[in-house]
């Protein structure tokens, strides 16, 4: 080592080369913060779990729901947002929100599956890896819940697991983030 002053500042330099690390730049855009970020979007309704058709639903409350969502998600290493709203354009306005700040989103529709264009369009319009998830398999029930509006912009469909449906779903869009990065904005 050799010790100089600069500035009245003591500085050492190595005689030997300093081994470098390699650093790759990822595809991701966002040097500072390489956690995936997904935002899991419950439609109407499923602020009533737990107390609402529990033969259907089961017993657990959203509150239980997003608490699974949430370990999981720290177990994982990527950050979640969860919402729930009655409001079809508050959906619409969240989903619109994400785009360039979210990888990737799970949202159950919930009744709005069967009805709402303007969900669909909000999820074609961002472009965002997005997975559907139903608690119910919605294809062994009433016909009018066999048509999803939604099917045709998502990268897949979950039904049937009941709330396991959404770490599936959380999964599934975690893989496709994975396997995708230069598509996503982190």
């Amino acid at each position: 080592m050799v010790h100089f002053n600069f500035q009245g500042l003591r500085l050492t330099r190595l005689e030997r080369p300093v081994k470098m690390i390699p650093v790759f730049k990822t595809q991701r855009s966002c040097p500072i913060s390489p956690m995936i970020s997904i935002l899991v979007l419950h439609g109407p309704n499923l602020n009533m779990l737990g107390t609402r058709e529990r033969s259907l639903y089961g017993a657990l409350s959203l509150k239980d729901v997003n608490g699974a969502i949430e370990t999981f998600a720290a177990q994982e290493g990527i950050r979640v947002q969860i919402r729930q709203s009655n409001i079809e354009g508050e959906l619409v306005t969240w989903i619109q929100e994400a785009k360039d700040r979210i990888d990737a989103i799970v949202i159950n529709p919930a009744a709005y599956t069967h009805t709402s264009v303007a969900i669909r369009d909000a999820i074609a319009a961002v472009d965002i890896p997005t997975v559907e998830v139903h608690l119910t398999n919605v294809h062994a029930r009433e016909s009018f819940r066999r048509r999803s509006y939604i099917a045709g912009v998502v990268i897949g469909q979950i039904a049937g697991f009941g709330p396991d449906g959404y770490v599936l779903g959380i999964r599934a869009a975690l893989a496709y983030v994975k396997r995708n990065p230069a598509q996503t904005p982190s």
